[in-house]
């Protein structure tokens, strides 16, 4: 039986790199996708030998897409099953600090990368259907915009927006369409700064906050269920249950912790 292959954007380390220890161990082959070279080569080297391939990315780029997949497919031998548009930065703070550098690139790469990677995976995905699947990572702060997240939140609550759009104007094609919304995770990108003017990272704000961190291997396993299961949005974390929760029950309550509670991104 031929191995069914998921390619995974983001790929180099992170989410994305425990996604793809995830699905290789289940016996897929893993496409990897990223602008960095290093890191790919050692997700890969994390992986089963001959289980992967490596494609620089940048998910800006909508004909690398095309390109990348197709490399994807060859170097698979078969059908792509799930493309899991990961790629993604985090962006905190005020809104009026923030350069039109970080703006753009933020907005750049984790909603037009989006945006570019459905439409690149649609035939890839349509050749393989039904049954496959389009995976995008959103987030906790997609469920409800809280202070020092604006534009960070804003590319989420798009990410949120075109799962649920696709979901419904693919559903004839068979293909699933599904995000994950995870609140903080032990990846390295707590550990950058959440902007330019910051000297501080993201991890030291959360744990000041008692904020818990969730470790990766939990979105590994919510993006494996996610694939095989029903729901639209998996949410990863306590975190991540209890804004939901809040926001649906608890808005005027919500709202008002928002104004003191730190939330953000989870790569």
């Amino acid at each position: 039986m031929t191995r069914k292959t998921i390619f995974i954007t983001g790929g180099g380390s992170g989410i994305g790199r425990a996604v793809a220890q995830k699905f290789a161990g289940e016996g897929w082959f893993v496409g990897l996708a990223d602008i960095d070279e290093a890191g790919m080569r050692g997700t890969a080297a994390l992986l089963p030998a001959g289980a992967s391939s490596i494609h620089k990315l940048d998910v800006r780029d909508r004909a690398a897409w095309d390109t990348a997949l197709a490399a994807c497919a060859a170097a698979s031998g078969g059908r792509i099953a799930v493309v899991f548009n990961n790629a993604g930065i985090p962006l905190g703070g005020q809104i009026i600090e923030h350069s039109v550098a970080e703006i753009e690139r933020c907005l750049d790469i984790n909603l037009k990368g989006v945006i570019f990677g459905a439409q690149a995976a649609h035939p890839w995905l349509k050749a393989s259907a039904p049954g496959s699947c389009l995976l995008n990572t959103a987030s906790a702060a997609g469920i409800y915009g809280a202070a020092n997240t604006s534009i960070y939140a804003a590319t989420k609550f798009g990410v949120r927006a075109i799962t649920e759009s696709l979901d419904a104007e693919w559903h004839a094609d068979g293909i699933m369409v599904r995000d994950l919304m995870p609140a903080f995770i032990d990846t390295p990108l707590l550990d950058h700064a959440p902007n330019q003017t910051s000297n501080e990272d993201i991890r030291g704000r959360v744990t000041e906050a008692g904020l818990e961190i969730s470790p990766v291997s939990d979105v590994a396993d919510a993006a494996w269920a996610a694939v095989h299961g029903e729901k639209l949005h998996t949410l990863v974390g306590k975190t991540a249950r209890r804004l939901a929760f809040a926001a649906r029950w608890l808005p005027g309550r919500l709202r008002t912790m928002s104004r003191t509670t730190l939330s953000g991104p989870e790569h």
